[in-house]
């Protein structure tokens, strides 16, 4: 099929997908109730479905008392049983594939189930409305005159008792249908490469003689293939090497701390940006706005969605509510159910909500990534924005960071250590701390008023990372490359303690 043609024909059937979505805008309740209802019913007769009598389930209610929330270690025992070859134990239809997630704070690998219905119906028509979310805005696009740049997880899928396992974005790669395969680069083989430098190495050679008109990926690993790009082609941007890219598709991590090194890297005003909120366990929601930094929930991927809000969380009286009844501006932990066997299952992030009508969120967090060792309840979100707040003052720039709490001993005060590694250090120090803990205190009313006079906590304590340190880390780890992320907030000091050790030490 000529190009020209494909490329028509491609942006027709995307554009028409926008009108479903109206639907969900316009019902989101009855959407998402029929959803459940239909999980219900199709998981009746599984063990799992069985034993918790979903063939007498007739509200929301009824569901709520019956089944409890979630958390990995609960569902493993029947995961287990699924990846031995059993079926029929969560959901009903056969489950091959495992997307292995390490998470973030538990060095355990967790196998999350995947459905081919959650392949279909979650995974890869998310793929569709991402692309038909950026039609709709920019109708001028020429994004399939030319190939997507992916960047996907560094692990080659392994057998295993007739199950697979292996990075969710291996599982979608592997079972991409063939116009997703054959508008994408590097090729499958390069894609699925297991070690991570040298992969490196093999996507920039396959990708710089191609016409890129797009790229995702995560954003801190996707900066570093970006460099090398530029370092092996001599350029100074990237419209020197692919003149007609137009969009970066990112999600994972927060993108704030690598927006301006993007913007040298990509100096046009009319470049676009584009946040996505995806997971092993699901793809939830999608910015669908030109320069919005709001993402919309997606309530029609077989995922229904429940929280739990944040001043609760973790407590006997915790209570899930459904989407209906959330809050603006209030912390939840998203709790989903979903089309691949997961109930009630609690995935460990946290979101805001911008706006009720229609749903759209900001990712604010993780339930385990924050620091409340002395009453301060510090979030990714607060500490995200005061290292901009900070780095625009200072004129700095970030590559990576972690903090942790430095505790109470006798009379001393306690604080936050923060390990740092700077691309551009600030001329001072002080003045970076200074700006970093008045951003801090603007931004979070509790951190503020522990810092009173120094009442309980003293001023941040910064420490300059090496260059390279958290790549070290993580290589020593075995978690280059991929959805593997840096912990950046901890109420322990392990992760920081760890770093500082090797940060002297030469590069492994």
């Amino acid at each position: 099929m000529p190009i020209p043609l494909f490329n028509s024909i491609a942006s027709w059937l995307l554009k028409k997908r926008i009108h479903q979505i109206e639907l969900f805008l316009k019902y989101p309740e009855e959407v998402q109730m029929e959803l459940l209802n239909q999980l219900l019913s199709t998981s009746q007769y599984t063990v799992f479905g069985k034993d918790h009598e979903f063939s007498t389930i007739r509200n929301y209610e009824i569901f709520r008392e019956r089944i409890p929330v979630h958390r990995y270690e609960e569902m493993e025992p029947l995961i287990e049983r699924a990846r031995r070859g059993e079926q029929n134990v969560f959901w009903p239809t056969p489950i091959k594939w495992f997307a292995k997630s390490s998470g973030t704070t538990n060095a355990k690998s967790k196998f999350i189930p995947v459905s081919s219905e959650a392949l279909e119906d979650c995974h890869f028509k998310a793929g569709k409305d991402m692309l038909s979310f950026y039609f709709n805005n920019n109708e001028d696009s020429k994004l399939f005159r030319g190939k997507s740049l992916r960047l996907g997880g560094s692990k080659e899928l392994y057998e295993d008792n007739d199950t697979f396992f292996g990075d969710l974005s291996a599982i979608i790669i592997d079972n991409l249908p063939f116009w997703a395969e054959m508008s994408s680069t590097p090729s499958n083989r390069v894609s699925l490469m297991s070690e991570w430098e040298t992969k490196l190495q093999a996507i920039v050679d396959e990708t710089i003689q191609e016409n890129v008109t797009s790229m995702a990926g995560v954003p801190s690993w996707m900066l570093v293939l970006l460099n090398k790009v530029l370092e092996e082609t001599g350029k100074e941007s990237l419209f020197e090497v692919w003149e007609n890219l137009e969009v970066y598709f990112h999600g994972g991590v927060n993108f704030n701390p690598y927006k301006e090194q993007y913007k040298k890297l990509l100096p046009s005003s009319s470049f676009k940006y584009y946040e996505i909120y995806n997971a092993s366990e699901g793809f939830f929601a999608i910015q669908d706005r030109n320069d919005s930094d709001e993402l919309l929930l997606m309530l029609d991927y077989g995922i229904f969605y429940e929280f739990i809000p944040m001043d609760s969380y973790g407590e006997e009286n915790q209570k899930a509510i459904p989407l209906w009844e959330v809050e603006k501006d209030k912390n939840y932990a998203v709790v989903i159910t979903t089309n691949a066997g997961l109930w009630r299952y609690c995935i460990g992030d946290t979101v805001r909500f911008t706006s009720t009508n229609p749903y759209r969120i900001k990712v604010t967090g993780r339930t385990k990534h924050h620091i409340n060792a002395f009453g301060e309840e510090l979030i990714i979100e607060n500490a995200e924005e005061a290292l901009k707040k900070a780095c625009t003052l200072t004129q700095s720039e970030i590559t990576d960071y972690t903090a942790a709490p430095v505790f109470m001993r006798g009379k001393e005060k306690g604080a936050h250590e923060w390990l740092i590694e700077f691309r551009k250090p600030p001329k001072d120090l002080s003045g970076f701390t200074q700006a970093l803990d008045d951003a801090l205190k603007s931004l979070n009313s509790d951190y503020e008023a522990k810092r009173y006079n120094n009442m309980t906590l003293n001023e941040p304590k910064i420490q300059m990372a090496r260059k390279g340190l958290f790549h070290d880390w993580l290589k020593a780890k075995g978690k280059l490359g991929g959805q593997h992320k840096v912990p950046r907030l901890s109420n322990t000091r392990d992760y920081l303690d760890e770093m500082l050790q090797i940060n002297c030490k030469q590069t492994i």
